[in-house]
């Protein structure tokens, strides 16, 4: 039984990866394991797994459940849509692909955070919303469809209108001093800096 039946795992591994020469990120590795499968060390936790790739066939070995951006071309905020968009369940938690670090601490300070009012929880660090580790209702993807469709709205934009609960950068720091869940990897010197190497 999922400790979160009403939530969907999504890993948005939307972007080509053009500053580390295209490698899909999702499978760069950290010592003998690619980020996803790190990333599915959560699976667990969840009701589904979903995987947002507009390129799927790198991740064909996984066997995940897999979809386009339903609206193309939006970059992240597209990618986020559609797990909304797919998801069979109340709760999204969406994840980014080239997220190596993400502790199950990390993912259950947000998933306790949610509240009947809230329409999604993230992080804040340094006064900046995270929204790539975040957890969002379902119920946004029509809204927030119908603002891809009309222009090119960051996460952040389309935060301002779910009526988000933003949990402060010590709530992150009390399970995760570091701020490791929150690294993300999109260039050789990231690769470098954090240990990772190509497939």
């Amino acid at each position: 039984m999922a400790l979160f039946p009403d939530v969907t795992l999504a890993v948005v591994a939307g972007g080509q990866g053009r500053r580390l020469s295209g490698v899909p990120k999702g499978l760069l590795r950290v010592g003998d394991r690619t980020v996803l499968d790190r990333l599915l060390t959560l699976a667990p936790l969840f009701a589904e797994v979903l995987l947002v790739a507009n390129v799927p066939e790198p991740y064909a070995r996984f066997g995940l459940r897999t979809v386009p951006d339903a609206v193309p071309g939006k970059g992240a905020p597209g990618g986020v849509h559609a797990a909304l968009a797919a998801a069979r369940t109340e709760w999204v938690l969406a994840v980014a692909c080239d997220m190596p670090f993400v502790s199950p601490e990390a993912v259950r300070v947000l998933l306790e955070a949610r509240a009947p009012e809230a329409g999604a929880v993230c992080f804040t660090v340094e006064g900046r919303v995270e929204p790539l580790l975040a957890v969002y209702r379902s119920s946004l993807a029509d809204p927030w469809g119908e603002h891809l469709q009309q222009g090119d709205p960051s996460l952040r934009e389309l935060l301002s209108h779910a009526r988000a609960r933003l949990l402060p950068e010590e709530a992150l720091r009390a399970v995760d001093a570091e701020l490791r869940s929150l690294v993300n990897v999109n260039t050789p010197e990231d690769l470098l800096r954090h240990g990772l190497t190509r497939p």
